[in-house]
């Protein structure tokens, strides 16, 4: 059930300009043939990936090169056109489509890999590059991304860095804050930023790029990325376990950090109700039945015999000791070990797209000190009662970070005021952030304050101003109006 997002969160159109015919035949003469104006070729770029809100931008440009996209946001800032940058549109906080028209601003023709140093686990490449892709072209070389997520298969690097994406990975790998250590950014008057360093420490100025990583397009395009990839782990290992509690999660979660240290690469949490719902809507079969918990553990090392006597010291440890009361593993020996290991990540990479189905979906990304991350999915269960289909919550363990998501027949406006601000409310009682790693885009941006101090939002704003003063890049996202 699609929205105008206009309509729904009665937001005012600022005073940009409208497309003409001329300003389309200018862009035809920039980059023939990648211009679209057909409204039904525009329709999925304008809904975002769950389907919650809808733009009605009437044109979007297909550039392949910086210069490109610099000519175009040149002549935009000069114009007072408005552009909603684009990549994979796989977010899920409305940042990604346009709220009114907008000009979409889409880089899935920049799609190059500039350069890969094997010495260094550098890449270059473009920012329209697909996740996935640039992950099959290292292994090839020894080495992998050092993010993961669930939208793998169609989000572009350069949205991962717009949102500083976190993933599956970051326990291990850090965040892009870390990773990225150059980009190449066009500012909203079309000039071009060229800090794609390709250099581990520099510590020359202001570290411009950070200002960028996780600005949603507010501040500039991301047009190509420098970024540190780990070498490929040699030896990879995945537990799934069944826990009876969610103390008895935290003390597993506890206990696999001290004894696998090095090598542990993920831990990741999920409730009986979203293993209910994988099998329901998406016909997964788990291994591991009949428990309120599950706990999904990856090692990654170099010597697959020491990591493997590891993860058994750890097994017996949180079997013998009660934490565990089921579990199947996919150790690095076994013959149907990558099918093994794809169906247990399956089970939680595509908790997001079961939801899906189960009707509207109500999503929340928190974090919060570990110790309190299944409090509010309980206290969020308990305060909506039969209103809702189903409470559910999952998500990042290692990394404090919980996903809780409520589905309903349909969008209602009387469930959504017993959610908000009541979610975010709890949140900042513990000091928890309202987007751990989602971004703000549109739906989150009137929220920032239950994260941010308003000292903090006004310097935000006050760098929107300095390197977009006209707001024509992905307006009415990340930030509250200043007004």
């Amino acid at each position: 059930e699609v929205m105008l997002t206009s309509e729904r969160y009665k937001v005012q159109r600022l005073p940009f300009s409208h497309v003409s015919d001329s300003d389309v035949a200018f862009f035809e003469r920039i980059m023939p043939g990648r211009v679209v104006t057909n409204p039904e070729e525009l329709k999925p770029f304008n809904v975002d990936w769950l389907k919650s809100v809808r733009g009605c931008s009437k044109l979007m440009l297909k550039p392949q090169t910086t210069a490109e996209v610099s000519q175009a946001l040149r002549y935009c800032y000069e114009r007072n056109l408005a552009v909603n940058p684009q990549g994979g549109n796989t977010g899920l906080a409305g940042g990604s489509v346009p709220v009114f028209d907008e000009i979409i601003l889409s880089t899935v023709l920049m799609n190059q890999i500039i350069s890969f140093d094997k010495v260094s686990g550098i890449l270059m490449c473009q920012a329209g590059c697909i996740l996935e892709k640039l992950n099959d072209y290292l292994e090839e070389q020894g080495f992998i991304m050092p993010l993961d997520l669930g939208a793998k298969g169609s989000c572009h690097i350069g949205g991962n860095v717009a949102t500083n994406a976190g993933g599956l990975r970051l326990l291990r790998y850090g965040s892009l804050r870390g990773t990225v250590l150059g980009l190449e950014v066009v500012l909203a008057d079309g000039s071009a930023l060229d800090c794609l360093a390709s250099l581990r420490k520099d510590n020359t100025g202001y570290d411009l790029k950070q200002l960028f990583i996780g600005s949603e397009g507010t501040l500039g395009i991301v047009t190509a990325v420098s970024i540190l990839c780990p070498q490929k782990p040699k030896a990879v290992n995945l537990a799934f376990l069944g826990c009876q509690s969610f103390t008895k999660v935290l003390e597993t979660f506890t206990t696999c950090r001290a004894m696998l240290g090095e090598i542990l690469s993920a831990c990741e949490f999920m409730d009986e109700k979203c293993m209910e719902l994988v099998e329901r809507h998406l016909k997964l079969s788990s291994p591991v039945t009949g428990s309120p918990f599950y706990v999904l553990i990856e090692t990654s090392g170099s010597n697959s015999t020491h990591d493997e006597e590891k993860l058994n010291n750890f097994l017996e440890q949180a079997m013998n000791s009660g934490l565990v009361t089921d579990g199947t593993v996919a150790t690095d020996d076994k013959k149907i070990k990558a099918s093994h290991r794809f169906t247990l990540w399956s089970l939680r990479e595509r908790i997001t797209e079961a939801l899906t189905h189960d009707g509207y979906v109500y999503k929340y990304d928190i974090s919060l000190p570990v110790g309190k991350l299944y409090d509010l999915v309980t206290d969020t269960r308990a305060r909506l009662g039969q209103c809702a289909k189903n409470v559910v919550g999952y998500g990042h363990l290692g990394d404090g970070n919980l996903h809780l998501n409520i589905t309903a027949e349909s969008y209602s406006y009387s469930l959504l005021d017993a959610i908000e601000p009541f979610v975010y409310e709890w949140t900042a009682r513990y000091n928890g952030s309202i987007s751990a790693e989602h971004g703000l885009g549109f739906k989150k941006k009137q929220f920032i304050q239950y994260s941010k101090p308003n000292e903090a939002v006004f310097l935000m704003q006050r760098f929107k101003a300095i390197l977009d003063p006209k707001g024509i890049l992905n307006p009415y996202k990340t930030l509250p109006s200043s007004s």
